[in-house]
């Protein structure tokens, strides 16, 4: 329950443009559920919109989790941005 709630206040802040609490929140939420597909993009993209190093880890547990997902595309561009392999 605790995860949902963090996903949903993750995607408020995330709609709002509001990286630093969409980052908070996205990161308390994968605490408590660590397979959410969504959650775990969003948290790169927070990433990437703060400046801070994106994680490849990251979207390649999206990619696990949703190899044909809706974000499986920008998730591979990402990881070639990074210079990971697909």
């Amino acid at each position: 329950m605790k995860a949902l709630k963090d996903v949903e206040v993750g995607d408020f802040y995330f709609k709002r443009k509001n990286y630093k609490a969409a980052l908070d929140a996205t990161k308390e939420a994968l605490y408590y559920k660590d397979n959410d597909a969504v959650a775990s993009f969003r948290l790169a993209v927070c990433q990437d919109k703060l400046g801070q190093t994106v994680s490849e880890e990251i979207l390649r547990q999206y990619l696990k989790i949703l190899p044909e997902g809706p974000f499986a595309k920008e998730s591979h561009a990402s990881l070639e941005r990074l210079g990971g392999r697909k």
